[in-house]
């Protein structure tokens, strides 16, 4: 049996530019995990994200 090891990134994400940016990660294999609000408040968001990096064998 294996089991993913992920790696992570956090991005902020422009109000007008959203979807381009989640597009361009996305074509990185990156998946989007959260979107919260940024530590500014307002209209600014922060998305995080993984990705597989390697495949762990468990032992028998």
């Amino acid at each position: 049996m294996t089991i993913p090891t992920w790696e992570y990134a956090t991005v902020p994400l422009l109000v007008h530019a959203t979807k381009q940016i989640l597009d361009t990660w996305g074509e990185d294999g990156w998946e989007l995990v959260q979107v919260v609000p940024g530590p500014g408040g307002g209209e600014q968001v922060v998305a995080y994200l993984k990705r597989p990096i390697e495949q762990k064998r468990l032992p028998e």
